[in-house]
């Protein structure tokens, strides 16, 4: 169920912070033999979150690894160009998201002041 003051989007930040710290590993990993890289199904996630799992639960549920388009010698499946493109959209709507909670909560301040 979705928060009254703030619907989905406080579960979907947890989220996508979950998904941003995923991808990071991913990058960091990138010459690490045998590194499976990851992903979580944000859609899927955020579906269960909304429904009343935890924001770390739906995410934990929807990890799946990432398919490369090429393989690697080592095993590694890190493709660093599409790590940093998911990276950066991810990063985006984050902050997107972010923005949007400071001004429902900057909204709840100045109702609560009477302003």
């Amino acid at each position: 169920m979705a928060d009254p003051l703030f619907g989905i989007h406080g579960k979907a930040l947890e989220l996508r912070s979950q998904r941003l710290s995923m991808l990071a590993s991913n990058i960091a990993n990138a010459a690490t033999p045998n590194y499976k890289a990851r992903d979580i199904d944000f859609q899927k996630a955020l579906s269960d979150a909304t429904d009343g799992m935890s924001a770390a639960q739906a995410a934990d549920a929807h990890i799946g690894y990432r398919v490369p388009l090429e393989t690697s010698l080592d095993g590694n499946t890190v493709e660093l160009s599409t790590e940093q493109n998911q990276f950066a959209e991810n990063a985006l709507r984050y902050k997107t998201t972010l923005s949007f909670l400071e001004g429902r909560i900057g909204t709840v301040m100045q109702a609560l002041k009477g302003e």
